[in-house]
């Protein structure tokens, strides 16, 4: 296995038991209420193509569904629906699409198109027609990238604005709210410094050299506390820029009723998630390697019983991802051979974390430690209390699991909103633990560390692991001497 470049996040399973890392606004908007995966009652209601069975929506023609979202002079879609809807729709229509006929039907209903507008009428319009632009540029900022969806905003705002000056202004404050958030979420260099592999596993011959040579983590950071803030900085700060329609984007596969197209079939648009993704698995190696590189065994055992210390602050604070991909780094095969060290390790504290990350159960102490974390962001009254950060890769395997299990439209050609509004459930309660602030004074001496410290590829874990303790078998010396060869030169 390669590091991170064989990522394919869309399968991502973690089973750490078994060595290394597998690479796979407001709650009201994000929370659909009223979901029942099973549901016994054959009540149907026929409302102008939507179905609803008791009081749910729950399928309806894609023209059905895009006439719901569309306001009217008396009418506005409740948010979780333009939440769920903004966030599934793509899986049949991408967004300039639906814009450009949301657009289409607005002109033709209010008849924008008239040489005389009714103004009292459209006085009374525009403002929702404003305020359901105003919350999809808000919650799927990305989808306005595009050229196209702009321009169907200001043809938008050219049309009612002879009824409201107040419309211009209006739109100038959308437009610059916009392009703010845009700039802030824009990723730039991915922070995360890519560094060769043959010389960063060459650092193992500074094993027998002055430790000065190659900087390790308790000389930047002595402190676990401190370590875990730091690390929940770099997760939050990474979460802020996955947007909703990335988890939807990840698992996009040609609509049935549609053969000749995928959507998003030029790039699938998930380069935040798949960044966020690869932030984990360095996190596992340099756990991994900072473990590994210290010459001594009391170094070594000094070295993990700080990350044990770090991984249970992380667990206090609501910070699973750190804390699991800490565990997974102490639990690669390099790592966890290391009898000798491990034997030096005060070891109770690391056993209770792994209880709590165990895979049983579906993970079973992990969902309910989550849900307890989930609790407190409720009722808290401090950005600290907020904090819930889920492992992530189970997150993205629970939606997959969610949209392999159920088809997107049902025998009828219908849309299946029932599972939509499931879909929208789970990464809607994400977006709500994406937008805390991170309360922790910022230390950039460490962040840089944790993105720039040189690591080892899995060839250059497993050399350092026997330069430490040798070979047990001949399996082991074999792949000593050939690693010692290729990667120092030595026989």
């Amino acid at each position: 296995m390669t590091e991170v470049e064989s990522l394919q996040f869309h399968y991502t399973i973690f089973n750490y038991k078994e060595g290394m890392p597998q690479t796979l606004s407001s709650t009201s908007m994000f929370a659909p209420c009223g979901f029942s995966p099973h549901l016994h009652s054959s009540k149907e209601d026929d409302q102008g193509g939507l179905i609803f069975q008791d009081g749910n929506l729950t399928s309806a023609s894609l023209d059905a569904l895009i006439q719901h979202l569309i306001p009217t002079a008396d009418y506005y879609p409740e948010k979780a629906y333009i939440f769920t809807f903004l966030l599934s729709s793509r899986l049949f229509i991408e967004p300039h699409e639906l814009l450009s006929r949301v657009c289409h039907k607005c002109i033709e209903q209010q008849r924008l198109d008239d040489p005389v507008l009714d103004k009292a009428r459209i006085r009374k319009f525009g403002p929702k027609i404003l305020q359901l632009l105003a919350e999809w540029t808000e919650t799927f900022p990305y989808d306005f990238q595009e050229e196209q969806m702009i321009g169907h905003l200001k043809d938008m705002i050219h049309r009612i604005a002879p009824c409201d000056e107040a419309y211009w202004k209006k739109m100038n404050q959308l437009l610059q709210t916009l392009d703010q958030k845009l700039a802030t979420l824009s990723p730039g260099q991915d922070g995360i410094v890519k560094i060769s592999a043959a010389v960063s596993d060459k650092l193992v011959a500074f094993k027998s050299k002055p430790p000065s040579i190659q900087r390790e983590i308790l000389s930047v950071c002595s402190d676990p506390y401190t370590l875990a803030q730091q690390l929940t900085h770099v997760e939050l700060e990474r979460l802020s820029r996955i947007g909703p329609e990335e988890f939807v984007q990840a698992f996009v596969h040609k609509d049935p009723l549609d053969g000749t197209k995928t959507c998003f079939s030029e790039q699938k648009k998930t380069s935040n998630l798949e960044a966020y993704v690869k932030w984990f698995n360095r996190l596992c190696y340099l756990v991994a390697t900072e473990i590994c590189m210290p010459a001594k065994k009391k170094q070594r055992a000094q070295v993990i019983e700080f990350f044990i210390d770090v991984a249970r602050e992380c667990f206090n604070i609501g910070n699973f991802n750190s804390l699991m991909a800490i565990i997974s780094g102490m639990n690669m095969s390099p790592v966890s051979r290391l009898k000798k060290t491990w034997s030096k390790v005060k070891t109770a504290k690391f056993f209770i974390l792994e209880h709590q990350m165990d895979p049983t159960g579906n993970f079973y102490n992990y969902r309910t430690a989550l849900r307890g974390a989930a609790h407190r962001s409720l009722t808290a009254h401090s950005n600290r209390e907020k904090i819930v950060i889920p492992f992530f890769s189970l997150l993205i395997k629970d939606i997959y699991f969610l949209n392999e299990g159920c088809a997107n439209r049902l025998p009828n050609g219908h849309v299946n909103f029932e599972k939509f509004l499931e879909l929208a459930k789970q990464v809607g309660e994400f977006m709500t633990w994406k937008q805390v602030e991170c309360p922790f004074e910022q230390d950039h001496n460490i962040i840089h560390y944790l993105h720039t410290a040189p690591i080892f590829t899995e060839d250059g874990l497993y050399l350092a692991s026997y330069e430490s303790e040798s070979p047990e078998n001949q399996i082991e010396k074999e792949r000593w001497k050939s690693l010692r060869s290729t990667i120092l030169g030595k026989t």
